[in-house]
């Protein structure tokens, strides 16, 4: 069942190694979507979940051991997270790389600061995926534990970005606006809706990964809270935070 979940971008931009010389006194922008983004992972410790699903888009649907790593070579970066050959897609890179900040995971950067070890389960869902595919694919995931904490991870729009060709799209703000409400509702049905079809054509890279987070939230109900919202590049990065209501 799922008790908790965060949404984050994955810019390769997001590990400080990326930017260089500027990591020590990143963009504003920038450095306000990882602090979003290392408040979301932690949060997700509250919820003493047993399972954490990092969920994120790659070539195909691929569940990955729990010790995989991935490399940000293919971007002219030498940064490798985790140990052995990288195989997993930027977007398990980057959530690997948040979950061992938060000190849950192999490679770990703050050993012990989790309540408990859960397992951790690191799958990527195919970005072409229909939208019924990632919605069960997001229920077959809750079930896998009692306590499920799932991390989704995806860019919104990078049609905002002037120096892509045919953008910017005028079409990606409301887009990205209406995600983001969507997120901070914790609405997944309005989630579940988002049509497959707008990916290619807004670029938009977080569609697959938020349908099966909304699949895993069905028939739960969820408090949603929007971290974050910025364009520092031209493409949207959104930061949320979903967790079960507080007992009165």
């Amino acid at each position: 069942m799922l008790t908790a979940a965060a949404v984050c971008p994955h810019p390769p931009l997001l590990i400080p190694a990326a930017i260089g010389a500027a990591a020590s006194d990143p963009p504003p922008a920038l450095r306000a979507v990882r602090d979003a983004c290392d408040v979301a992972v932690h949060a997700l410790a509250a919820a003493e979940p047993d399972l954490i699903a990092v969920i994120g888009g790659g070539a195909a649907d691929r569940e990955y051991d729990a010790t995989a790593a991935g490399s940000l070579s293919e971007f002219g970066v030498a940064v490798t997270v985790g140990e052995g050959e990288p195989v997993l897609p930027l977007s398990l890179t980057i959530g690997r790389w948040l979950l061992g900040r938060a000190g849950i995971g192999a490679g770990a950067d703050e050993p012990g600061q989790w309540p408990r070890r859960p397992q951790l389960l690191l799958q990527a869902v195919d970005q072409r995926a229909s939208a019924d595919d990632c919605l069960k694919l997001g229920a077959a995931i809750a079930e896998r534990a009692p306590r499920v904490a799932l991390l989704a991870m995806g860019d919104a729009s990078a049609r905002r970005a002037r120096d892509i060709e045919g953008a910017p799209d005028p079409r990606a703000q409301e887009y990205d606006d209406e995600v983001a409400e969507a997120l901070a509702a914790a609405d997944a049905r309005w989630l579940g809706r988002l049509d497959p079809a707008l990916d290619g054509e807004l670029m938009v890279a977080g569609r697959a990964a938020w349908q099966v987070l909304a699949g895993a939230a069905a028939g739960t109900r969820m408090c949603g809270r929007l971290r974050c919202m910025a364009s520092p590049y031209g493409v949207t990065y959104l930061v949320a935070s979903w967790e079960e209501p507080r007992a009165d």
